[in-house]
């Protein structure tokens, strides 16, 4: 019975401590600035991913990602910019937005594809959402993204 004991109480402190782990991973990696934003009323906080780092890393590796919340990609330079979903474990939409703000089409991801999936026109942004955020709120291409007026600059 002692054993057992020590061997349930090991368990028990290994399984808080990767926990622990993955709770300040997941921390560390959110700690992108926020920006809030909202598409024909639907308000969703978005993390900025404005250089080359942040947009390559995106959501990898991430367990889960909140409701209305997503990641806004900024693009150095308009076009056909394309999304894959390498290392990330959650399924994901995005849509690509013009320099109007407007939507020019959105694509569902699933986790670990490596398909590409693009803009169907020059984009400036890509804002990725939970799977089926779009949908659910009615969203879709031409409808315009309020609130990127203030986003921060590219780097």
């Amino acid at each position: 019975m002692v054993h057992f004991a020590k061997a349930a109480k090991h368990l028990l402190f290994t399984a808080a401590a990767i926990l622990a782990i993955i709770w300040c991973e997941s921390i560390a990696q959110s700690a992108a600035p926020l920006i809030s934003l909202s598409i024909n009323g639907h308000r969703i906080e978005a993390e900025v991913a404005a250089n080359t780092e942040a947009r390559r890393v995106g959501l990898m590796k991430r367990p889960s990602l909140p409701a209305d919340r997503g990641m806004l990609f900024i693009f150095p330079d308009a076009g056909a910019h394309c999304m894959w979903m390498e290392s990330t474990l959650i399924p994901l939409s995005v849509a690509f937005i013009d320099d109007t703000f407007r939507i020019i089409n959105i694509a569902d991801m699933q986790p670990g594809s490596q398909s590409y999936h693009c803009a169907a026109g020059p984009a400036w942004y890509a804002l990725e959402t939970n799977a089926g955020w779009y949908k659910l709120n009615g969203i879709g291409p031409g409808d315009r993204v309020d609130g990127l007026h203030m986003a921060p600059p590219v780097e």
